[in-house]
């Protein structure tokens, strides 16, 4: 990444609204870029190790998130006080909140990411599935408006053919969502659908696609810049999910072909040009393997958990161009440079009971990371780490590479078994399970595996 006409990088001091192990990658990645870092923190998360990282650091509140990190007036007033020119949001919380990002805008701060407006199109299911379907991407048969009524989604699902899926329309986490296999399950799915998206999402709007057996999970990382120049850094297999959560990813995928992939790379270059994207974002898509063909299933207006694994393949630091786009600069990486090499795969660390799946607060007593050539590891927590039970449970992650799958997922393994965490339970034994079965080793897999494997 160079800077354009602008010269001198124009940020000397960034705020990350966020905690936790993407609060410390991008702490730093501002030091290697010679960047202040401003933290924000609950009474419960002052001891945290990303506040002890940074530069500077504000108290904002009481732990629950709608008094700290989801407390837009008090950053803001932080913002206003550090003397921050940039505010990155990493993932969750804000990340994708058009209103916060106007907001930081509103008082003369750059938000590091793409525009509001862009935030709020793709934050609407409905809205981008339109958007990318006019922009050539093939999105999955069903609705484009939402569905109104019991007897409009009748007719739906008897056209499109059983089983379907009912989603919310701003959903996302597999929360709002029920298949439904025959009409006599419609009705009770349709209400839980719409309850659940209200609960969660404060709209109980809702449209409905064909189900897809048996699909993989790819997605793909795309950057582009403010003057229009786009590259993809490939793509990424994410269809280990636990409840539509990922816990294991790996790129590249063991089921594309070098021909799918650049068709895929190219559709979506041609897709981010035309909507006018910009910075970082993730295309997500269902392959159906029966059928061989890819279907846009949502975009992410942010940095992702899982963005190392792309990091290690191509080399490119996600995080730090997210931060010279904003600031103006122009891409130095043109598609025909990015080079996918080895093979990398991600663990997350969670901190809960590896059979139950409970959340595991408490403080960490012992604490070591394992290391080595081809080893990397992102984490939010050290010895003497508390592990509060006000937020999500992902604690750290282990990403590694190596030249193929099988050295990869053997150099995983041994990293797994020598990551040394106590004083809490984590999920290493159940993600060390996964690693061992025979359909994960083969690549044969789909994203219920985890499921149909390991939780009936």
């Amino acid at each position: 990444m160079r800077l354009g006409l602008g010269g001198d990088l124009v940020f000397k001091k960034i705020l990350i609204a966020n905690r936790g192990e993407i609060a410390v990658r991008i702490i730093k990645a501002c030091r290697e870029l010679g960047i202040k870092s401003v933290a924000i923190y609950s009474e419960v998360d002052k001891d945290s190790l990303h506040v002890k990282l940074a530069d500077e650091s504000y108290l904002i509140g009481p732990p629950q998130p709608p008094q700290s990190y989801l407390n837009v007036e008090k950053i803001l007033d932080v913002i206003e006080k550090s003397g921050a020119e940039a505010v990155h949001p990493g993932y969750g919380f804000l990340a994708e909140n058009a209103e916060f990002a106007e907001a930081v805008e509103s008082i003369g701060a750059t938000f590091i990411g793409p525009s509001p407006e862009i935030i709020r199109l793709m934050g609407n299911k409905t809205e981008a599935r339109k958007a990318m379907k006019k922009a050539g991407l093939p999105v999955v048969p069903g609705t484009l408006e939402p569905v109104r009524s019991l007897n409009e989604a009748k007719k739906i699902a008897d056209d499109l053919g059983y089983p379907i899926v009912i989603k919310g329309v701003f959903a996302g986490g597999g929360k709002g969502m029920r298949i439904v296999r025959t009409e006599d399950e419609l009705e009770n799915a349709l209400e839980s659908a719409q309850r659940e998206s209200q609960l969660s999402f404060n709209s109980a709007e809702i449209y409905i696609e064909k189900f897809i057996e048996s699909p993989r999970h790819i997605e793909v990382q795309i950057l582009r810049d403010l003057h229009g120049n786009c590259v993809a850094l490939g793509e990424r297999d994410c269809s280990i999910q636990r409840r539509f959560q990922k816990i294991i990813e790996e790129a590249p995928s063991p089921v594309i072909s070098d021909l799918q992939r650049k068709e895929l790379m190219d559709n979506t270059i041609e897709a981010m040009n035309k909507i006018g994207y910009t910075n970082a974002g993730t295309v997500e898509f269902i392959y159906d393997r029966k059928e061989r063909e890819f279907y846009f299933l949502e975009m992410n207006t942010r940095i992702q958990v899982e963005h190392p694994v792309t990091e290690m393949v191509t080399g490119v630091d996600i995080v730090k161009n997210q931060i010279l786009i904003a600031a103006g600069g122009v891409l130095d990486l043109q598609q025909k440079d990015v080079t996918i090499r080895g093979h990398s795969i991600e663990c997350r660390i969670y901190a809960e009971d590896p059979t139950s799946f409970i959340p595991s607060p408490g403080a960490i007593e012992g604490y070591s990371e394992p290391s080595g050539e081809g080893v990397r590891v992102d984490s939010g927590v050290t010895e003497g780490s508390k592990v509060p039970l006000y937020y999500d449970s992902l604690i750290s992650k282990v990403i590694v590479k190596s030249t193929d799958r099988q050295k990869t997922i053997h150099k995983m393994k041994d990293a797994l078994n020598n990551y040394r965490i106590s004083g809490i339970k984590t999920n290493i034994p159940f993600l060390l399970k996964i690693l061992d079965h025979p359909s994960y080793l083969s690549g044969d897999y789909d994203v219920y595996f985890v499921e149909r494997e390991f939780l009936n």
